[in-house]
C-alpha cells in the first residue's frame, strides 16, 4: 500500500524505461512485451514508464492493453526532449498537455499515478499541485507524486493536493533519502517508490571493471560506473554475494529484500529486459531478512565508501529540489 492514498501496488514493480531508454538500443518490441506478460503471470501489478523515455509508453500501453483496470500505470510529465537535451518544464499548461498525449499513448482512460519527473524551479510546486487536483477531478489521473524531489517541496505540494508517492534513487548504494527524506513519507503517510534499487545493475555484480557501455548507455556517463569506480565499489559486491550465498539467493535478491525491509510503504522498481533477471528479482518478495541479518547488514554496509557521483554535474543538479 503506497502510503495512506488506498493505493495498493504489488511488492515489487517493473521499471520498464530500460526496455526503450537509457540501456543502449531499445529491445524487441515482442520480446519486450513478453517480459511485460510475463511479469503479469508473476504477480506484478504495478509498471512504470515516461513520456521521456522515447517510444516507452506506447510499448507499455500495447502490453497491458487487455488488462485495463487490473494494472497500475505510473507515467511522468515535466522532462522535455528539445534539440536533443532534456529541458525540465513543469508549467501548468504543458503538465495538461503531457497528460492528454500519455493518455493516447497508454490507451487508458485514467493514468493511475502520474509523477512529476523533476521539480521545475521556475514554477511554484502549489501551481503544480492545483493543476494535478484538477486533472483528477476531470478524471484524467488517479493519484499524483514527486520524483527526486526535496523534503520542503514535498512538503508544500502535499499540504495543496495529497501526494501517494515520491520516486527516488535508493538502494545499498545510494541511502541518502533515509537521512530526511523517509522520516517525512512516514510521517505523511506518503508511499515511497525507489528507482535503480540494483544500482542501476551493479549490486548485481554482473559489472566489472573492465565494463563497456554503448554509446546510448546513460551509465556512460554517470561517473559512479568508470572504472576505476566499478574497482573501487567491488567491496560492496562481495558483502551481497556473500550474504547472497548464505541465504541461497542471487545478489539482486539480496538488494532488492534489503530495500524491501526498510518500510511496508516501499515498491521497488527494478527494470531488466531478459525473462530470466525478471523472474529473479521477483523472486526477493519471498527472501525474509532477520532483524539480526539486517543489522549485520547494515552495519557491514556503514563501513563501505561508496566512489563515484550517481549523475553527471549537469543531471544532479536537477534532484533533491
Amino acid at each position: 500500500m503506497l502510503g495512506k492514498s488506498g493505493l495498493a501496488v504489488s511488492a515489487i514493480g517493473l521499471g520498464c524505461m530500460g526496455m526503450s531508454h537509457g540501456y543502449g538500443p531499445a529491445s524487441d518490441k515482442k520480446e519486450a512485451i513478453a517480459v511485460i506478460h510475463r511479469a503479469i503471470e508473476l504477480g506484478v501489478t504495478f509498471f512504470d514508464t515516461a513520456e521521456i523515455y522515447d517510444d516507452n509508453e506506447s510499448l507499455v500501453g500495447e502490453a497491458l492493453a487487455s488488462y485495463h483496470g487490473k494494472m497500475v500505470i505510473a507515467t511522468k510529465c515535466g522532462i522535455k526532449n528539445i534539440n536533443g537535451k532534456q529541458v525540465v518544464d513543469g508549467r501548468p499548461e504543458e503538465i495538461r498537455k503531457s497528460a492528454e498525449k500519455s493518455l493516447k499513448r497508454l490507451r487508458v482512460d485514467t493514468i493511475d499515478l502520474y509523477y512529476l519527473h523533476r521539480v521545475d524551479p521556475n514554477v511554484p510546486i502549489e501551481a503544480v499541485a492545483e493543476t494535478m487536483k484538477e486533472l483528477m477531478q476531470q478524471g484524467k489521473i488517479r493519484h499524483w507524486g514527486l520524483s527526486e524531489a526535496g523534503v520542503a517541496t514535498i512538503r508544500r505540494a502535499h499540504a495543496v493536493c495529497p501526494l501517494t508517492a515520491i520516486q527516488s534513487e535508493y538502494s545499498m548504494m545510494w541511502r541518502q533519502p533515509e537521512e530526511e527524506l523517509l522520516p517525512a513519507l512516514e510521517e505523511l503517510g506518503i508511499g515511497f517508490v525507489p528507482f535503480s534499487p540494483l544500482g542501476k545493475g551493479f549490486l548485481t555484480g554482473a559489472i566489472q571493471k573492465d565494463a563497456s557501455f554503448d554509446s546510448s548507455d546513460f551509465r556512460r556517463i554517470v561517473p559512479r560506473f568508470t572504472q576505476e569506480n566499478i574497482a573501487a565499489n567491488q567491496g560492496l559486491v562481495n558483502l551481497v554475494k556473500d550474504v547472497a550465498a548464505v541465504k541461497n539467493a542471487t545478489p539482486a535478491q539480496i538488494a532488492l529484500a534489503w530495500v524491501l525491509a526498510q518500510k511496508p510503504w516501499i515498491a521497488p522498481i527494478p527494470g531488466t529486459r531478459k525473462l530470466v533477471r525478471l523472474e529473479g528479482n521477483l523472486g526477493a518478495a519471498d527472501i525474509e531478512l532477520t532483524p539480526e541479518e539486517l543489522r549485520d547488514l547494515n552495519d557491514a554496509l556503514a563501513k563501505i565508501e561508496i566512489s563515484g557521483d550517481r549523475y553527471p554535474a549537469e543531471y544532479a543538479k536537477r534532484a533533491g529540489n
